[in-house]
């Protein structure tokens, strides 16, 4: 049984109305929250607790271990989302799972569709440029793996700022923005004054030499002064993305 709020209320809403006995619930319910392997203990009641399964990180895994380590997740669940992937391992999953979704940009592969309780709003992703887009790629597919609607703005930095004010229909609607930039960083605070939805900040290692790796972006972000600008890790899509499909997921 697929440990998610829906079912678990489903199965409630059938305890209730008599069609399954309280003992067998019961027995649904106290299946292992964990499953261990040699090389990993997978969280079946992620998607329960925070409503929005288990995510695979692919650095520093096989392309063997993180095969395995989405066959059970899937055994469990609607998707599986691997992030950070080689080559190998994404022609692995390729191989192994015939819906698997590959972004060679973004490095990750999704697995199967997730579809959330309720219909969310559509998180706009933002780029400086075309450089920031594997960072905002990855902040795409983690945004759909996890059932939200993704529209995207590609290279409209403060360099031609024309390019973003040119884009008002699609500010205005966005229920949540994310902005992806590296060099100095300035994006997020021209997004921040333009628009009332949260704006989560991702600054990128993109930039020459004192840019330090991502450092003066994220720096400039901190002290955005466009009030409300929330800021994630260096090359962070992925953590941008959950943090927006917590916001969207809000009544």
């Amino acid at each position: 049984m697929s440990l998610d709020r829906a079912r678990v209320l489903e199965l409630l809403r059938r305890v209730a109305s008599n069609e399954v006995d309280p003992e067998q619930a019961v027995r649904q319910l106290s299946l292992a929250p964990f499953e261990t392997l040699d090389f990993a203990t997978v969280d079946h009641h992620r998607a329960l607790r925070q409503g929005y399964p288990e995510v695979i990180y692919g650095e520093g895994k096989n392309p063997e271990q993180v095969v395995a380590i989405a066959e059970r997740l899937m055994a469990h669940a609607q998707v599986a989302l691997v992030t950070r992937t080689d080559v190998a391992t994404r022609q692995a999953l390729r191989e192994r799972f015939a819906d698997a979704v590959v972004n060679d940009v973004a490095r990750t592969v999704r697995i199967g569709t997730y579809t959330p309780d309720v219909k969310r709003g559509t998180i706009l992703i933002i780029t400086a440029g075309t450089s920031d887009l594997p960072v905002a790629e990855e902040a795409a597919e983690s945004a759909i793996a996890m059932g939200n609607s993704v529209a995207r703005l590609n290279d409209v930095g403060v360099a031609g700022i024309h390019r973003l004010l040119s884009q008002g229909d699609a500010l205005t609607r966005a229920g949540v923005v994310i902005v992806v930039a590296g060099m100095d960083g300035a994006l997020p605070s021209v997004v921040g004054g333009l628009v009332a939805c949260p704006v989560i900040a991702v600054p990128t290692s993109v930039g020459y030499g004192a840019s330090l790796g991502g450092l003066a972006a994220l720096f400039t972000m901190l002290n955005s002064c466009a009030a409300g600008v929330t800021v994630v890790n260096i090359d962070n899509g992925f953590g941008a993305a959950a943090a927006a499909t917590r916001i969207n997921s809000r009544d």
